[in-house]
């Protein structure tokens, strides 16, 4: 079914769960939350951060100097703080808040407006933190111009919300709006391999480019979107080999999830980086959470893994 230039979608067919799905619920027992930084009598986000805020030429800077930047998606002003204390470079608001908060079997179904109340809330609780919020499916799918339009009153509608960059799934297409949004001063990422608004066209939640043809439009698609003017990409469920590969051919920092550790830096689901998954974790996934003491320590720890290059690690979170 058809989507309008806001997002709002009808009913679309039910998708299975997959590396994104199904972070609902977490055992009881395995979460040590310090929440209690969000009490009444709690400081401010710029009180607590204690470092510069991140921002595009700091990203660049750590990019040119081989630091590994770090991101992490989640979805609310709690969490952005803990994380935001922990030194975590990027928050992105998702669209996989559909799967992760709203209990969805894919993330069709999320609005623009449901992207902005999680980007409002998050841009609450983060301090110093560079914030990216998704532009969910619909909401930069029309045709030529005005597909280009739709997606300039959406984004707009997201940096409003706090946002300070916006996501958009796919190459090809998707070329011309990232101009149109950098030549209007809008930040954008762009999001290559397993691209989950795509899953019914991908068949599933499947590792993306191991043929050679795939492998070389991947590849072409990444160097288009950064002649174009993005300025971040992520690489999701890729060989690690291919998304060296494109880090190599591509001036600016590549954010891998399932990508490998050849990547300019990594993202998690937090839920995921906390032990929340619902039955069997992705390959791509640890567990943080498990022998921190608490979820801020526990980010902490991701962190530091990240920068140092310890995770991930090839051949046990990789393909």
């Amino acid at each position: 079914h058809a989507a309008d230039c806001r997002g709002v979608t009808r009913p679309l067919p039910r998708g299975r769960k997959g590396s994104k799905g199904g972070h609902a619920r977490a055992h009881p027992a395995s979460l040590r939350l310090s929440f209690a930084v969000m009490s009444s009598h709690s400081t401010s986000s710029a009180e607590t951060a204690g470092r510069k805020p991140v921002t595009l030429p700091a990203l660049r800077a750590m990019h040119a100097a081989g630091e590994p930047i770090t991101m992490l998606a989640l979805y609310d002003a709690t969490m952005a703080r803990l994380a935001d204390r922990a030194g975590v470079d990027c928050l992105l608001v998702g669209d996989s808040l559909g799967n992760v908060i709203q209990g969805q079997d894919s993330t069709l179904p999320v609005t623009v407006a449901d992207v902005a109340y999680h980007t409002r809330a998050v841009s609450r609780g983060r301090g110093s933190a560079w914030l990216i919020a998704d532009m969910p499916f619909g909401s930069y799918h029309g045709s030529e111009q005005g597909g280009i339009d739709c997606a300039i009153e959406n984004a707009v509608t997201l940096m409003r919300a706090g946002a300070q960059m916006v996501k958009l799934e796919g190459g090809g297409f998707t070329v011309p709006i990232v101009r149109a949004l950098v030549e209007r001063g809008i930040p954008v990422c762009g999001h290559l391999g397993l691209t989950p608004q795509s899953v019914h066209a991908l068949g599933g939640y499947r590792v993306q480019g191991r043929a050679e043809a795939e492998a070389e439009r991947l590849l072409h698609q990444a160097q288009e979107l950064a002649q174009a003017g993005a300025a971040m990409l992520v690489l999701e469920l890729t060989p690690s080999v291919l998304a060296t590969r494109v880090t190599a051919a591509v001036p600016i920092p590549t954010i891998g999830i399932g990508a490998g550790a050849g990547c300019s830096g990594q993202v998690l689901v937090a839920h995921d980086a906390l032990g929340m998954t619902v039955g069997k974790p992705p390959r791509f996934v640890r567990n943080f959470l498990a022998s921190a003491d608490g979820v801020e320590d526990a980010f902490r720890r991701y962190v530091a893994a990240v920068k140092a290059r310890a995770f991930p690690v090839e051949g046990e979170h990789t393909y």
